[in-house]
C-alpha cells in the first residue's frame, strides 16, 4: 500500500513510519496540514493517516476540504480526543476510522490495512444487534435490554470480533490474532478468561445466553448454541 501519513509530532511520525516501512508499505509524511492536504489531493494513495490537531490545517478542515474535492482515498484519523463528540465529528467530517492515542502500533497497522482492503463508498456497519444486545461503534457503548453494560477495551474488541461473525464458530486462534494481535499461542488462559469475563457482563441476568462454547473447536455469538 502506499499510505500518507500527515502528522506533526516528529517522534510519532517517525514511529509509525519506520513500523509501515519495515513491514514493506510505502509512506509518505507530511508535517502540517496545509503540506498533507497538497500531498492528498494527488489522489494517488491508498490510505491516509491524519492526526486531529495539526498546524495551519487541522485534521478535520484537511479531510472535509479532500471530501469536498471528491478525494475518497479511506482515512484513518489519529487522536488525543478521545470524547464521543470527537469520534463523530471526525467521522462527519468523511473520516472511516479513528484511533486514540496512546495506540498499539498492532492496532494502527490493522486499521490501515482493512482500510486499505475496502471498496470505495463502501457502507460500514456500526451498529450490531443480537437478542437485545446492542452494539454502537461510534458511541462505544453496549447495552442489552436498554441496560447499559460497561466493557474494558479489550472486552469490547472481543465483544465486536463476535458480532462481526454471529452465527459463525470463531477459533481461539482467531481471537488471538484479531482481538489480540496475536501471530503465536501464547500458552495462557486469556482467552478463556476475557470470555468468562464477557459472559458475567452480557449474559449474566439476561435471556437467552448469546455467548457460546463450542468444545474443541472454539466459540460463537448466537441466539441459540
Amino acid at each position: 500500500m502506499r499510505i500518507l501519513l500527515i502528522e506533526d509530532d516528529a517522534q510519532t511520525a517517525d514511529y509509525i513510519r519506520r513500523g509501515l516501512t519495515e513491514l514493506g508499505q510505502s509512506v509518505d509524511h507530511a508535517r502540517d496540514g496545509q503540506e498533507g492536504l497538497l500531498m492528498a489531493t494527488s489522489g494517488t494513495y491508498d490510505v491516509l493517516v491524519i492526526d486531529r490537531m495539526l498546524p495551519k490545517l487541522d485534521g478535520l478542515t484537511v479531510l472535509r476540504m479532500l471530501r469536498e474535492g471528491h478525494v475518497r482515498t479511506p482515512t484513518l484519523f489519529l487522536t488525543a480526543l478521545g470524547s464521543i463528540d470527537d469520534r463523530v465529528k471526525g467521522l462527519e467530517s468523511g473520516g472511516d476510522d479513528y484511533l486514540v492515542k496512546p495506540f498499539a502500533f498492532s492496532e494502527l497497522y490493522a486499521r490501515v490495512c482493512s482500510l486499505g482492503r475496502r471498496p470505495p463508498l463502501q457502507d460500514v456497519q456500526t451498529v450490531f444487534t443480537l437478542g437485545g444486545l446492542e452494539m454502537d461503534l461510534i458511541k462505544r457503548t453496549v447495552t442489552r435490554a436498554g441496560k447499559s453494560i460497561e466493557l474494558q477495551p479489550t472486552e469490547f474488541r472481543l465483544l465486536e470480533y463476535l458480532l462481526r461473525h454471529a452465527g459463525r464458530a470463531v477459533t481461539r486462534t482467531m481471537l488471538l490474532e484479531h482481538v489480540w494481535g496475536f501471530h503465536f499461542d501464547p500458552k495462557t488462559n486469556i482467552v478463556e478468561t476475557h470470555i468468562s469475563r464477557l459472559r458475567a457482563k452480557v449474559d449474566r441476568g439476561f435471556t437467552p445466553e448469546l455467548i457460546h462454547t463450542l468444545r474443541g473447536v472454539g466459540y460463537k455469538a448466537d441466539v441459540a448454541p
